[in-house]
C-alpha cells in the first residue's frame, strides 16, 4: 500500500461541485467538444482579459497550435530555418512545436535568481535570423513583461508565452499569458487548475485565434464562422463540415474538461490568493537558510512551487538531501528539465546552443523545487525547512 507523503507536490482542488458538473456530462450523452467547452473559452478569456480563447487536450498541445498558428498565418514572416529565442530552463514542449516546425530553439541562460530568461543575454542573442520569442515564466514567477513586450517590439519579434506553470501571475500590470501574440495555459492535474487534462490559448487577434479553431479540429472549416479570416467557405452546408485548408490536428478537449473548467474558473481567486499566503511564510521560514537561493519574485508570482537552488554547505548535495526529503515523506522534483540542453533528445533537435549556459547549469546540478498548495501548509514547510537545516548541518 502507497503511503501518504507528508508533504505532496500536489493535491486536488476538486470538491462536489467538479464531480456534480461530471455527473451532468455523463447524463448529458454530449461528451465530444460541445457547448461547455465553448462557454468556457469564453469565460476563460474574459476572467483574464483576452480577446478569445481555445481549449485543446493538454498544454503541450496549446503550445503546438499556437505555434503552428503564427507559422501558417501568412502575415508573420516564421520560415524554416528562422530562429526563435527560449530559455535554457524549461520543459521539453516548449522546445518541439519549434523543431517540428523548421525552426531553430535559440537556447539563452537564465536569471538564476529569477529562474526565468535573462534578458540582457536574451537581447544579445538576437540576430538577423531571430524571429520570435517563446518566454515562459517559470514555477508561477513572471517574467518583466514590460521590458520583454519592449524587447520584441524593437527587433520586430513575434513574442509567445508559454505559461502553463504561471496562470494567475502578473508583471507590471500584464496578466502572464496576454502580453504577447498569444499565451498558453495547462490545466493538468498538478496545475493551478485541474480539468484532468487540457490546455488553453489566449490571444487578443482574431485571424490566429481562426486559424487555432481550425488547427484544433484537422485544420477544417467546420467550426469557422461564415465570414472568417482563414478561408471562404463554399455556401454549401454539408460540403463545409469536411473542407480541409490548414495541416491541422486532433487535440480536442472533452466536453467534461470544459464543464469542469467553468467550476474550477469560479475557484481562481481564492486558490491564488492561498497559494501566494504560503509564499509569504516560505520565503520568512527559510531566510534564514543561506545555502538554498529561493526564487526572486518578479511582480507577483502565482507559485506554483517553492523552488530550491543549493548553495554553500548543500552545494552539490542534491541526492542527500533528496533521499532526506524521501525519508521525511517530502516530495521533490528538479526544477522543470533542468538545463535542457543536457538531455539526449538534443540529438534530434536542430538548435542553436551557447558554449556556456552556468546558471542553467547550476540549477541543472543544484536545484529542486517542492509543491505548492490553495490551502495553509505552514506545518510541512516547517518539516521541510527542518530537514533542509538538518542536512546542510551534517
Amino acid at each position: 500500500m502507497t503511503k501518504t507523503p507528508a508533504y505532496p507536490l500536489a493535491t486536488s482542488t476538486w470538491d462536489d461541485a467538479e464531480y456534480s458538473a461530471i455527473r451532468r456530462v455523463t447524463e448529458s450523452g454530449r461528451f465530444t467538444m460541445g457547448p461547455l467547452v465553448k462557454e468556457f473559452e469564453g469565460a476563460f478569456a474574459a476572467h483574464f482579459g483576452a480577446g478569445f480563447g481555445v481549449m485543446v487536450n493538454s498544454g503541450s498541445s496549446a503550445n503546438l497550435i499556437a505555434v503552428a498558428a503564427a507559422v501558417v498565418d501568412p502575415r508573420f514572416d516564421l520560415a524554416r530555418g528562422d530562429e526563435v529565442l527560449v530559455p535554457a530552463v524549461s520543459w521539453p514542449t516548449t522546445y518541439y512545436p519549434l523543431t517540428q516546425y523548421g525552426l531553430r530553439p535559440k537556447f539563452v541562460d537564465i536569471d538564476i535568481d529569477t529562474l526565468n530568461v535573462d534578458l540582457d543575454l536574451l537581447e544579445k542573442a538576437v540576430g538577423p535570423r531571430t524571429k520570435a520569442v517563446f518566454a515562459v515564466n517559470l514555477l508561477g514567477n513572471p517574467n518583466d513583461l514590460t521590458r520583454l513586450r519592449a524587447l520584441a517590439e524593437a527587433h520586430g519579434l513575434v513574442l509567445l508565452e508559454d505559461n502553463c506553470e504561471s496562470l494567475g501571475a502578473v508583471s507590471d500590470g500584464i496578466v502572464t499569458g496576454t502580453a504577447g501574440l498569444a499565451g498558453t495555459f495547462s490545466s493538468f492535474f498538478s496545475h493551478h487548475i485541474a480539468t484532468m487534462e487540457g490546455g488553453i490559448i489566449l490571444t487578443d487577434d482574431e485571424q490566429l485565434y481562426q486559424e487555432m479553431l481550425s488547427l484544433r479540429s484537422h485544420g477544417w472549416t467546420r467550426d469557422l464562422p461564415a465570414e472568417n479570416h482563414v478561408h471562404d467557405k463554399s455556401g454549401n452546408a454539408w460540403d463545409d463540415l469536411f473542407r480541409f485548408v490548414l495541416p491541422g490536428y486532433n487535440v480536442r478537449p472533452l466536453e467534461m474538461e470544459g464543464a469542469l473548467g467553468l467550476e474550477q474558473l469560479k475557484k481562481i481567486p481564492d486558490l491564488i490568493a492561498g497559494r501566494r499566503e504560503n509564499a509569504e511564510y516560505f520565503q520568512e521560514r527559510f531566510s534564514g537558510i543561506p545555502a538554498v537561493r529561493l526564487q526572486k519574485e518578479t511582480g507577483e508570482s502565482s507559485w506554483f512551487g517553492f523552488s530550491m537552488v543549493l548553495e554553500g554547505a548543500l552545494a552539490g548535495r542534491r541526492a542527500e538531501l533528496v533521499t532526506a526529503f524521501d525519508e521525511a515523506g517530502i516530495e521533490s522534483r528538479p526544477i522543470v528539465a533542468g538545463n535542457f540542453t543536457r538531455n539526449p533528445v538534443m540529438k534530434h533537435l536542430d538548435a542553436i546552443v551557447p558554449d556556456e549556459l552556468p546558471a542553467a547549469d547550476k540549477v541543472h546540478v543544484d536545484g529542486l523545487f517542492i509543491g505548492n498548495h490553495h490551502y495553509p501548509v505552514r506545518d510541512g514547510l516547517d518539516l521541510v525547512a527542518e530537514t533542509v537545516e538538518r542536512v546542510a548541518a551534517g
